[in-house]
């Protein structure tokens, strides 16, 4: 396991012991394989935030904590190491707990194993369930300021909240699923990934007033809990169209983009207007594809930067600020693809 960082860094990264980083990486047992993973990560992990373990200055350990695809987590670590860098005057590094699956009561373990080996800020993307929001407030208790990501925890102690306006973006997706079904037949599949995450459920109940307001006749036809995931996704989807004759079009507002649109296919049915969410790899080439209609999207890179602010803020780096305005949400085509798509 070659590396060029001292065993503090590798344990500081993985939050292990030096002791046990050391057994480790000179193979002296007594260790469990996950452990080993970790310490492999955390190299990993330094080595794509080289630039930032090199720097001097106050340091700041923050830690990621996210239950999503994968396709959606990459695109996050993506957009934050990007961003790590220019974040003066501190230097920022981060370590991942990410997850596709998983229950409630692990995730809050990963919450409390943070409050208790410490850190100077948590960025969280979560289900808004009551176990997390005592989670985060035992990690507020434990002075570690929590920014939730992408999707909301209102009710819990959380700093601030970092992404779109959810309700908006619902909106803007029946507006251009109006626009482009027209006066056509056919009704509309909506798909949340989990009832558990806010922003999908505030992003449905978005969708659903503004249709009901400006086509009022239109048959809404909803799937929950395929938790963004291909396998899931299909066998909810097809089992759906093959129980409704009239789907015509898709409002995707958890992923599994590629297994909707498989089942569509193996039915041989057309799909004449499909928005989605996150220019991930996925709907990128979804996009180029011309098998999407549109992207609903916004600027990863900058949702990063402004969580990491909000940390430094709270741990006296830069001075006070405004509340945090929502970000942009910007309609993406496949005509109007941005140049760099991954992050």
């Amino acid at each position: 396991m070659g590396h060029p960082f001292p065993i503090r860094e590798i344990a500081r990264q993985a939050g292990l012991s030096e002791a046990t980083v050391d057994r480790v990486l000179n193979g002296r047992g007594g260790v469990r394989e996950s452990t080993a993973q970790e310490v492999r990560r955390a190299i990993a992990d330094l080595d794509r935030q080289r630039t930032q373990v090199r720097l001097v200055g106050r340091t700041f350990m923050i830690d990621i904590v996210m239950q999503a695809p994968e396709r959606f987590t990459t695109a996050v670590r993506a957009a934050l190491e990007a961003e790590l860098p220019s974040l003066h005057p501190a230097v920022l590094r981060s370590r991942f707990h990410l997850r596709e699956t998983g229950t409630v009561r692990e995730l809050t373990a990963t919450l409390d194993r943070i409050a208790r080996r410490g850190s100077q800020g948590v960025i969280l993307k979560a289900p808004d369930v009551p176990e997390i929001t005592a989670a985060v407030g035992r990690l507020t208790a434990a002075g570690i300021p929590v920014v939730t990501l992408v999707t909301d925890l209102p009710a819990s102690s959380r700093l601030g909240y970092v992404g779109i306006d959810n309700r908006a973006a619902g909106a803007t997706a029946a507006y251009l699923m109006g626009q482009w079904l027209g006066d056509r037949p056919g009704h509309v599949l909506t798909s949340l990934s989990s009832g558990f995450f806010r922003n999908e459920e505030e992003r449905e109940m978005g969708f659903r007033g503004a249709m009901r307001a400006r086509h009022p006749h239109r048959a809404l036809v909803e799937i929950a809990e395929g938790q963004g995931l291909d396998a899931n996704q299909y066998d909810l989807v097809r089992a759906t169209l093959e129980r409704d004759p009239e789907i015509r079009a898709v409002y995707s507002i958890g992923g599994g983009n590629i297994a909707t649109l498989r089942a569509f296919e193996d039915l041989g049915r057309a799909c004449a207007v499909f928005v989605a969410h996150d220019l991930d790899q996925d709907n990128t080439r979804l996009l180029r594809e011309h098998r999407l209609s549109a992207v609903l999207h916004h600027d990863l890179r900058q949702d990063m930067r402004e969580a990491c602010h909000l940390v430094m803020r709270a741990q006296g780096a830069l001075p006070p600020a405004g509340p945090t305005l929502p970000s942009a949400i910007q309609v993406v085509t496949p005509y109007n693809l941005p140049p760099a798509t991954g992050v």
